[in-house]
């Protein structure tokens, strides 16, 4: 039974950069019923995506902190969950998940977590990889309710820890924001980017997550036969440094814009022709979907998430994590072919409005947060 007064949700993740995980905050408080739940933020780093709260005019917190099981800041937590009243705990990623789980819990309010990709991954040595398993087992099996973004994240954690559960909701793009129609600034004519140029896209954070090394290497054997072609780069993380430098010396740079966080990212899709995801991994990724939603053709990694969303050659172009020769192949198909193109761009947006939208998302969600009022209260009861 849902209380006559608003339920109070903490919004809880690691940063307020914008990333997939944080896009999904703001699209999630953005949609919830305001008439059943009022919701609040808390990220342990600054960011864009405070800016965006204020403007949403949703309470927002930042309590500063770099590391998972953060001992020092969980008086602070608690005593900000007291102080905002709040009734349920949502955490968004491991690193949040970690620092509310015991001040939650001390204090007796039910918590969620969304898993927005492991925190484990095959390449990690083995020491760090046991350890985050560990986390990530001891974190799910404590939880109220875990939700997975993608079923190839459900499966993983199956495969990971005995009797793990999670309702599988998948993200979803808000198509209002996210349509051609409502672009309104040029960006090829910002950039000077010509007209007859195909534009290629890789909008992401500068990680080995995303890989921008390889879209880099891929880029400069696609300019071995094809000139009218520019790579925008849009992101930043501890990668954006050596990525400038290896254009510089795979001679490159002219048609390469490299570009810091920005915005308006529906503008940046809509210049663009071809976007790129050479990830080594993914949850369910938030930018692709917005890419396919503004109309891009879209060359992704066959990894999880991505596999989920993509059908080859049908609604985008898959290839093999870190294969330069296979991703500049891709682009330089798709260049050359503009019919092709427009095929995967309009089957990549009906995709999206078909099974990706964040409506729907938001009801999945209130739903999860009704159960799980209704059990606390039966226990009370």
């Amino acid at each position: 039974m849902l209380p006559q007064r608003k339920i109070r949700v903490l919004q809880t993740i690691r940063q307020g950069l914008i990333g997939g995980g944080e896009t999904h905050v703001l699209s999630l408080v953005g949609q919830l019923d305001r008439s059943r739940y009022e919701p609040v933020v808390l990220s342990f780093t600054g960011g864009p995506m405070i800016e965006q709260l204020r403007k949403m005019g949703v309470e927002h917190y930042v309590i500063p902190s770099l590391k998972a099981f953060d001992l020092g800041q969980w008086k602070k937590v608690k005593a900000l969950l007291v102080e905002k009243n709040i009734d349920m705990v949502h955490a968004h990623g491991s690193r949040a998940a970690s620092n509310l789980f015991f001040p939650a819990r001390s204090l007796k309010i039910p918590m969620l977590y969304t898993i927005h990709g492991w925190s484990f991954h095959d390449d990690q040595s083995f020491p760090i990889k046991w350890a985050r398993v560990m986390s990530e087992r001891f974190l799910t099996a404590n939880m109220q309710r875990n939700i997975a973004v993608s079923a190839s994240n459900f499966q993983t954690g199956r495969a990971h820890f005995r009797n793990f559960r999670a309702t599988v909701i998948n993200n979803g793009i808000d198509l209002r924001k996210f349509s051609t129609t409502a672009v309104q600034s040029n960006i090829r004519q910002e950039l000077g980017i010509p007209e007859e140029h195909i534009l290629v896209g890789f909008i992401a954070r500068m990680t080995a997550q995303k890989d921008p090394l390889t879209m880099l290497r891929a880029f400069a054997r696609v300019l071995e036969s094809r000139q009218q072609i520019t790579l925008l780069m849009v992101g930043e993380g501890e990668l954006a440094a050596e990525a400038r430098q290896l254009a510089e010396q795979l001679g490159i740079a002219g048609q390469v814009i490299f570009q810091p966080f920005r915005q308006d990212v529906p503008e940046l899709l809509a210049a663009t022709d071809i976007y790129c995801l050479p990830s080594l991994w993914e949850g369910l990724p938030i930018g692709l979907l917005e890419a396919m939603a503004m109309e891009n053709a879209v060359i992704v990694t066959r990894v999880d998430g991505s596999k989920e969303i993509i059908r080859h050659q049908e609604n985008g172009w898959m290839i093999t994590p870190g294969n330069k020769n296979e991703l500049a192949s891709a682009i330089t198909t798709l260049a050359n072919n503009a019919a092709l193109r427009g095929i995967l761009q309009q089957a990549a947006l009906e995709t999206v409005r078909n099974g990706f939208n964040v409506e729907g998302m938001a009801r999945q969600v209130e739903q999860v947060y009704a159960d799980i009022w209704t059990a606390k209260n039966k226990v009370l009861a």
